[in-house]
């Protein structure tokens, strides 16, 4: 294996992956495993509520400020795009209805910006 011309020795490759696969497990392993089957505390169970929450627009976010379709420039159909979708799912409080609303001003945006 090579990196630009580097070359990679093997033991250090499996080090990595197995490394890796460790800290896996053993960070599933505390949640699962340890805390599986003991009652969290309040606290804990409000602040999980909102992980769902967090994830799409941490998947999102950088798709709408350095878009690779533009060459990670912002441009405006994608930010009016997310500004939409974060407009109806404040005022509504409805999901799928920011995310539609969010898709169609993003691909109107486009058709009329010749994006």
């Amino acid at each position: 294996m090579t990196n630009a011309g580097v070359p990679f020795d093997p033991a250090t490759v499996w080090t990595v992956i197995i490394g890796l696969a460790l800290g896996s497990f053993a960070l599933r392993f505390i949640f699962i495993g340890m805390v599986g089957s003991r009652a969290m505390p309040e606290w804990v169970l409000r602040h999980l509520r909102y992980t769902a929450v967090a994830v799409l627009p941490a998947l999102v976010t950088p798709l709408v400020i350095w878009p690779a379709a533009t060459g990670g420039v912002m441009d405006t159909p994608r930010m009016a795009a997310a500004a939409v979708t974060l407009a109806v799912g404040y005022l509504v409080k409805n999901v799928l209805a920011a995310i539609f609303s969010g898709a169609a001003t993003l691909y109107l945006l486009l058709f009329l910006l010749g994006g």
